[in-house]
């Protein structure tokens, strides 16, 4: 089952998205219309309400009277934290039940406006965010919803605003033209990403991949490869649990100013193979279907003892939008701290940042495909290993806690 958050400011449009999604096929969670189910009259939820705020949120047919407990709980964080308390498990346990209901092959759309305020973002697979200009907002508010202008403002300064959104969007969906244009935009998505993705976690296989190494620009911030890889392995905390003992960032694009394929390496750390093999199932719920095979690193001298095997999991991103190398590895061991110092080496050392971008945009022009091209490049990792060893030395490195 795929899970797409979908989230935007007031007036952005999301019910257009929505609409277009589900015309697309996919299966509709409102959390805004489950939070009014769970407070209808003769709700175990309206009475918990009415006890933690009393009756005068209740209007004279005894339903809950909603711009009233606004009006109690807006600009109180005690209050809306009472409230939250109440009606959030409540959401959850629904959702949960509506879901039950699902095929295993369901894409399903959670309208959640407050993905980013109350950071959600790792609990779906891919994050949509629809966005307008403040003036188209505040047009269809005033039309639509008959809003004054000091209420929109009330409201889009109570929500995140645009560069807290676009940090968290896997997709920004622009709704500020006409809407057949957001719809056209949702179908190409859905065409080119979110069937692909679909079915490939249904099959439980990595997204394909171009077959030649292309080196990529980094992208433009908020979405650098730094905050792309901290969404991705909050997810792969979520996923994971207990048996996640490290979390990080490693590879090429780890490193400021280095020349990369725009495929992001991560690495998380484990007790052991056994807590490896544990979590490839949730991983691959998650979107990273663990890849058959024997994977293992080129040990390094002094990083363990002769003959030490240096085995990994490896699981590859289902997202045909972001490509993912992710190694699992026994926290501590040789493995998972060469992958932590080389890092920290090339963020530190300017010349050998230097030397190794002019390697790789040598082998990403004369190498045919990137398994080519990762075989190339082994030999200058054992040949630095002598000055990756010496750095480590004389600056006292070492990897972070776990």
């Amino acid at each position: 089952m795929l899970h797409i958050g979908l989230t935007g400011g007031i007036g952005a449009g999301k019910s257009t998205v929505a609409a277009a999604l589900i015309e697309c096929g996919a299966h509709l969670i409102d959390a805004d219309q489950i939070s009014r189910d769970v407070l209808e009259p003769g709700t175990a939820g309206l009475a918990a309400v009415i006890e933690e705020f009393g009756p005068g949120i209740l209007s004279a047919d005894s339903s809950l009277d909603r711009p009233a407990l606004a009006r109690t709980v807006f600009g109180d964080d005690e209050a809306l934290r009472r409230l939250n308390a109440v009606v959030h498990p409540l959401v959850r346990a629904e959702t949960k039940a509506r879901l039950a209901d699902l095929p295993a092959s369901a894409v399903v759309i959670h309208d959640v406006p407050l993905i980013v305020e109350n950071e959600l973002a790792p609990e779906y697979h891919l994050v949509l965010v629809v966005g307008a200009s403040a003036a188209t907002r505040t047009a269809r508010l005033q039309r639509d919803r008959g809003m004054s202008v000091e209420q929109i403002r009330a409201r889009m300064t109570a929500q995140a605003d645009d560069a807290a959104r676009a940090r968290v969007a896997d997709v920004w969906i622009d709704n500020d033209g006409a809407r057949e244009r957001a719809v056209a935009e949702v179908a190409a998505l859905w065409r080119e990403r979110i069937a692909p993705y679909a079915g490939n976690i249904a099959a439980q296989r990595g997204a394909e991949r171009p077959e030649r190494p292309e080196l990529a620009a980094p992208p433009d911030p908020p979405r650098t490869w730094a905050v792309q890889a901290e969404a991705v392995l909050d997810r792969l905390r979520r996923a994971g649990g207990d048996l996640v003992r490290s979390a990080d960032h490693i590879g090429s694009t780890a490193v400021p100013g280095l020349a990369a394929k725009d495929v992001l390496d991560l690495q998380i750390g484990v007790t052991d193979l056994a807590a490896a093999d544990q979590l490839a199932g949730a991983f691959a719920r998650a979107g990273f279907p663990r890849l058959d095979g024997h994977w293992y690193d080129s040990p390094k001298d002094g990083l363990a003892g002769p003959g030490t095997a240096w085995d990994k999991r490896f699981h590859a991103n289902a997202d045909p939008g972001r490509a993912v190398n992710l190694h699992v590895r026994v926290a501590g061991g040789p493995g998972w701290r060469y992958a932590l110092l080389c890092r920290d080496w090339l963020r530190a050392d300017d010349d050998a940042r230097s030397r190794y971008q002019r390697l790789k945009q040598e082998l990403a022009a004369t190498t045919a495909s990137t398994q080519e091209y990762a075989a190339a490049k082994e030999p200058w990792f054992d040949q630095t290993w002598p000055q990756i060893r010496a750095w480590a030395e004389r600056t006292g490195w070492a990897p972070p806690p776990f």
